[in-house]
């Protein structure tokens, strides 16, 4: 079974250029964005039956990852000088 990772810059073609000065001059960001690609495929080497994890830890690590991606969305946003969504406005 074939399952699809999900690249950061695939899942933000429109902001490709800050993620990208981003993972160059933030190291906070760059730290999170690898965390998040690392995480990425492991859970798809499980997906693919290449790594065995129990449905518990799999669900677990996709919890994370969903935490993860939303922390670099709310980082590209902010860089882009949009609001993040945190303040109501």
């Amino acid at each position: 079974m074939h399952v699809e990772h999900h690249p950061l810059m695939n899942d933000f073609p429109e902001l490709r250029e800050t993620l990208h000065e981003l993972r160059q001059n933030d190291n906070h960001f760059a730290r999170i964005a690898g965390e998040y690609e690392e995480l990425d495929k492991l859970i798809c080497r499980v997906e693919d039956g290449v790594e065995m994890l129990d449905d518990d830890s799999l669900t677990s690590l996709k919890l994370q990852r969903v935490s993860l991606k939303d922390d670099v969305a709310r980082m590209l946003q902010q860089a882009k000088g949009s609001c993040c969504g945190g303040c109501g406005g």
